[in-house]
């Protein structure tokens, strides 16, 4: 672990303490960390350097009651984060939504476990760096021009995706919580999302470059699969892999159609075609565009299916080559041009 990592670690940290959270020494920190990965090391050595005030806790060495005696001595304005190899889990107790609920700060940094390559680590640190005037100038124009538009078609070369008739009130996630019932979530940020407001209103063909297996792993093909949608459903795929024939069979054996629904802008320059990490979770952040198969969606509910209803939300990263909203170029040779 090279001096020079741990140094832009802890700038990139101490950024997100100060420009996302307001953090300073009048409030309390609690760090929640285990050191079984890469990444996790080098977090926990980070937000030591930044939080030299912190109470720090090693999740596998200390028992869940002193844990739970911890997090309950927080207040609300505390700051509190958790460094996770896997997911923590305290029994039955929700940690998120339960740290939410006492009006905590906090950044949840899960599945550092499945990012093990040294370039992994090196990319995941990029992607904690903080521009403010960038996620907040990129992602509110995107929530705007989106909750404004009636169309938007995405390019993948010579295939074209087109929505038709508008779309859910975006939502943003570029560490601006104005006006949010909760403040913080998992990192790395950098993402506005919606999807069509009738899900009938998505139609034609877009090549992924990526998908999430079953596992949650980001599966790259040899040669890009090209979809087929028609009214809102995937009905055909072209150069498909066994990898994702059988997301699709499992999708199909548990829901029926493959419903297409979210539609997710990403905004993180740390990741893109080629600077590619395992999880999908963050890597679906990529400075690009992305789809989800599947009828579940945490945020908006559907005639016919409420807020995460279904079984399966899969992330696809589509092979973007351009994208218009209403006629106006907004994204194109890997950029936001807005």
């Amino acid at each position: 672990m090279s001096n020079t990592l741990i140094q832009k670690a802890t700038q990139n940290l101490t950024d997100i303490l100060n420009d996302v959270f307001g953090h300073n020494d009048s409030y309390k920190a609690l760090v929640i960390y285990d050191l079984n990965s890469p990444i996790s090391i080098l977090l926990t050595e980070a937000y030591k350097i930044a939080l030299p005030n912190g109470i720090f806790i090693d999740f596998h060495s200390t028992g869940s009651d002193e844990i739970m005696t911890r997090i309950e001595a927080l207040e609300a304005g505390n700051f509190i984060a958790l460094v996770q190899s896997s997911s923590f889990r305290l029994s039955a107790f929700r940690i998120r939504i339960e740290l939410f609920k006492k009006k905590l700060k906090v950044i949840e940094h899960p599945h550092l476990g499945r990012m093990t390559t040294e370039h992994e680590v090196s990319l995941y640190i990029d992607s904690l760096a903080y521009d403010k005037s960038y996620f907040h100038h990129t992602g509110h124009t995107l929530q705007k021009i989106l909750h404004d538009a009636s169309t938007a078609t995405v390019y993948s070369g010579d295939e074209k995706l087109i929505y038709t008739d508008g779309f859910e009130d975006p939502k943003i996630n570029i560490g601006d919580y104005t006006n949010m019932n909760n403040m913080g979530g998992q990192f790395p940020i950098g993402e506005v999302i919606t999807e069509a407001k009738l899900l009938k209103n998505l139609n034609g063909r877009a090549k992924i470059m990526a998908f999430g297996d079953t596992n949650y792993r980001v599966n790259i093909p040899v040669k890009p699969i090209t979809i087929a949608i028609e009214s809102g459903v995937l009905v055909n795929t072209i150069d498909s892999t066994p990898e994702f024939d059988a997301i699709l069979n499992l999708i199909r054996e548990e829901e029926g159609d493959i419903l297409v629904r979210e539609l997710g802008l990403g905004l993180n320059r740390a990741f893109s075609k080629e600077r590619v990490v395992s999880d999908m979770g963050t890597y679906e952040r990529m400075c690009g565009i992305h789809l989800s198969l599947g009828a579940k969606h945490g945020i908006y509910a559907k005639e016919g299916h409420k807020r995460n209803s279904g079984k399966f939300h899969i992330d696809v990263m589509l092979d973007t080559t351009l994208m218009t909203i209403d006629d106006k170029v907004v994204f194109s040779d890997d950029e936001w041009l807005i």
